[in-house]
């Protein structure tokens, strides 16, 4: 089977991804998706775990909205065969859903997800504040630094920064690419959608989710001379848990804050909170994942 990209005009890769995200239903409880390729060897993190929020979502009332997802990632999925999504419904409450989902690729388990949903209730109410960060009108996004340094990027820095996405980054902190300077393991990344999305909460969870997944782990590198410099690396998402706070509009900017307050036994450990540009902390983000040398 030939791998499909996400290599369309910014309304098509929209289209292009919630299509990924709609799932075939095979039975009651189980569903199936193909995958995308972004630029690796392997099913894209984001890709699955949206799939499985999205497996899960069809098993639950529409007025019940996401709160909480946890993931673990065990096996990296092949990206030329479709996956199975198979949905345990472990509990319908008065006010909250829980479900729980296992991606299958040859008869074996690749991912594992468990979410919790809930209607809509008001309580008390506090947040962190947003920092204090450029705004994203002031900054360059990924393929507008691959065009300012053309060919004095590194080559596989210039793939990464040149591959399409549905989705625009403008990192705040400017990494150097021409050498190993060590960083505070904290950056801060701008995102949205390049088209506009639908207004349906679920969805907007679903292509949040998939966003989740990219600029995280790599923070984790931030202090070891290793920023943009992935090569002889051994990286692989190994858990990642999200928190829904407050509605939020993905087609809107939306700052992704990031820190590593760890990393060893050859794992990073990684955290974000996602603010909206009026500063409301709508979703937070914890991530281990696999980091060494390879050889």
């Amino acid at each position: 089977m030939a791998r499909r990209f996400l290599y369309l005009c910014p309304m098509k890769q929209i289209s292009e991804l919630l299509s990924l995200l709609d799932l075939e239903r095979l039975e009651v409880n189980l569903f199936r998706g193909e995958s995308r390729s972004v630029g690796s060897a392997r099913v894209f993190g984001g890709q699955v775990l949206a799939q499985a929020l999205a497996a899960a979502m069809q098993t639950v009332p529409e007025e019940r909205q996401v709160h909480s997802l946890h993931g673990y990632f065990v096996l990296p999925g092949d990206l030329d065969i479709p996956i199975v999504f198979e949905v345990d419904r472990i509990r319908d409450g008065g006010s909250f859903t829980t479900r729980a989902v296992k991606a299958i690729q040859n008869g074996q388990a690749i991912f594992h997800l468990t979410a919790s949903f809930q209607l809509d209730q008001q309580g008390f109410d506090h947040q962190v504040d947003m920092p204090e960060v450029l705004q994203p009108d002031e900054l360059v996004s990924y393929e507008g630094m691959a065009k300012q340094f053309g060919d004095q990027l590194p080559g596989n820095i210039r793939k990464i920064l040149s591959i399409e996405r549905p989705l625009e980054f403008r990192p705040v902190e400017f990494l150097n690419p021409f050498d190993r300077e060590k960083y505070a393991p904290t950056r801060n990344v701008w995102l949205r959608t390049k088209g506009d999305m639908p207004d349906d909460r679920r969805q907007q969870a679903l292509v949040l989710s998939y966003a989740s997944d990219y600029n995280l782990l790599t923070t984790a590198l931030l202090p070891h001379g290793r920023a943009t410099d992935y090569r002889n690396l051994q990286m692989a998402s190994l858990d990642h848990a999200m928190w829904f706070h407050r509605p939020f509009r993905t087609d809107e900017w939306l700052l992704y804050s990031m820190d590593s307050p760890s990393a060893s036994g050859a794992r990073g450990f990684t955290r974000g909170n996602i603010f909206n540009l009026e500063g409301k902390l709508v979703a937070s983000v914890v991530q281990e994942g696999l980091l060494r040398e390879k050889g």
